[in-house]
């Protein structure tokens, strides 16, 4: 895995989790700790605990969306989930105490493997068998999870699957509030008024991680078989066709609009990736479920994206010198506003 220079690194207060640590008995390795490289949102340590191993999250120091970012939740998650799901790491401590780090923070087992994010390692481009084999394992590990039965692993009450997709279509639509100035007010109207006038009927839950992507797998760097599924702040229970659609909104295909590659999330667009339909058609036949109706959740998926690429542009004007990765961000959120409009209207798929 790759790692940020000691210049990037946001620093933490690594006396004191050592001092924390050590009432549990457990010791901090004495070489400095490693920041993981990528991501916009948790910052992820490499460490060393009793000569072994593992990583510390924890939220950035900035105001935080609702329901990202929430330690306390994944470490409920992570603390049982691996009994069912053996791509889920082991939640090892977990403190509540902002004395400590400045903000609740984890620390989970640690997996050694490798992430592909927008484009592929020089090794395995022009393979296309290696995009068949990634889309597999994708819906393959997405399917498994959502088999788990929650009541297995003590998560029959996380979250609140009843309405949750209504929840989320307001929840969405509330939070565009703080970039309305950058949103095309026509695109995001009619698309919100869509979206409410089709929320469906309420499904059997499953576990939902709520942002299922590729860079949220580590991967054998030989096999490039899943060795972990990452980043589970946002896990709770809901309908199983919003984490395909989520993952659908970051799978861009050659014919797509331009703002869909400049997402640069997965390297779907290459050749040997399946495509939208291959992936929701493989889902279905996996899990034997409906996938009716699929529209709404496409169209809100790609809502979703838009406004969080919008809030990343609001924190780059609130401090540039720290987000510098979210420059032009404003103008990908707005086409996919736009696009997402456009799949409301039948215009784009």
């Amino acid at each position: 895995m790759a790692f940020r220079s000691t210049a990037e690194t946001v620093r933490q207060d690594w006396a004191s989790l050592a001092r924390y640590l050590a009432r549990f008995g457990a010791a901090l390795g004495a070489d400095e700790p490693r920041q993981f490289l990528g991501g916009f949102g948790n910052l992820n340590y490499l460490i060393e605990i009793d000569g072994r191993l593992a990583v510390l999250r924890r939220p950035p120091s900035r105001p935080l969306p609702s329901g990202a970012n929430d330690m306390a939740r994944e470490n409920r998650i992570l603390s049982s989930l691996w009994r069912a799901y053996p791509l889920a790491p082991q939640s090892l401590f977990f403190c509540d105490d902002p004395e400590v780090l400045g903000a609740p923070f984890q620390i989970l087992e640690h997996r050694q493997g490798i992430i592909v994010r927008g484009t592929l390692p020089p090794g395995l481009v022009d393979r296309p068998e290696v995009g068949v084999t990634l889309s597999r394992h994708l819906i393959e590990s997405l399917t498994a999870l959502h088999a788990v039965d929650p009541g297995r692993v003590g998560l029959s009450s996380l979250g609140h699957p009843a309405g949750f997709l209504g929840r989320t279509v307001e929840g969405w639509a509330r939070r565009s509030a703080a970039v309305a100035d950058l949103i095309h007010p026509r695109a995001f109207a009619e698309t919100v008024a869509w979206l409410r006038r089709r929320v469906p009927a309420d499904h059997p839950p499953s576990l939902l991680h709520s942002d299922f992507k590729l860079d949220n797998l580590i991967l054998h760097p030989k096999t490039l078989s899943p060795v972990a599924v990452i980043d589970w702040d946002m896990g709770t229970r809901g309908d199983p066709l919003w984490d395909l659609a989520v993952l659908l909104s970051y799978w861009a295909e050659p014919g797509d609009p331009d703002c869909m590659h400049r997402l640069q999330q997965m390297p779907t667009s290459r050749g040997g990736f399946w495509s939208r339909r291959q992936v929701i058609e493989a889902y279905r036949r996996v899990t034997g479920r409906s996938v009716d109706g699929f529209d709404f959740y496409r169209v809100l998926s790609v809502f979703r994206t838009a406004i969080v690429f919008l809030q990343l542009f609001e924190r780059y004007r609130r401090e540039p010198g720290s987000n510098l990765g979210c420059v032009g961000f404003d103008t990908i959120g707005r086409d996919l506003l736009d696009y997402a409009f456009d799949i409301s209207s039948g215009r784009a798929e």
